[in-house]
């Protein structure tokens, strides 16, 4: 064999061997993607809906406790759970669980459907708040008490990271 037979068989070889690794990882992120505009979607629709501490979560808008008792409506935990339940992943109840639900990426490279995550009370273990990424400057979140679902910036000293959930991650349904 001569050295440009040699060559052209290592090229083929290589983009075999690159479209068997890429190819996973590209359905993936593709996955990601779509879960996070689903998401995005969901918490969207939810604009206006009443602050209720630990309040909702996959099923939609619901009845939270202590102070939120009375008011059906979402938390800030129980809005990002319903937007990803209806992308047909599970992230979890609290911002802690929603902390650990996927990978956590660079703040540059935030997509809109990632989690936002804040830490409002550093002497405790955080994260206290989260919100979904509508762009690179605003979330939509459901803020405090008194408070609805809204857009507001990004941006606050609080800022603690930025999660992208893993697609696919369900084991109920959630569909009701």
């Amino acid at each position: 064999m001569n050295g440009r037979r040699i060559a052209a068989i290592c090229a083929i070889v290589c983009v075999i061997v690159y479209v068997a690794i890429s190819a996973p990882t590209l359905a993936a992120a593709a996955g990601r993607s779509a879960a996070g505009t689903i998401a995005l979607r969901a918490a969207l629709e939810m604009i206006g809906v009443p602050y209720s501490w630990g309040g909702g979560g996959v099923h939609g808008p619901g009845y939270g406790i202590g102070r939120g008792a009375r008011t059906k409506g979402f938390d800030c935990s129980g809005l990002a759970e319903y937007a990803y339940a209806r992308a047909g992943t599970l992230i979890g109840s609290t911002t802690r669980e929603q902390w650990r639900s996927g990978i956590q990426i660079p703040k540059e490279l935030l997509e809109p459907g990632d989690l936002v995550f804040y830490d409002s009370s550093p002497g405790r273990a955080g994260p206290e708040h989260v919100g979904i990424a509508v762009d690179a400057a605003r979330i939509v979140h459901a803020p405090y008490t008194g408070a609805f679902v809204r857009l507001d910036r990004l941006d606050r000293p609080q800022f603690m990271g930025v999660i992208r959930p893993n697609a696919g991650r369900s084991d109920i349904d959630v569909r009701g």
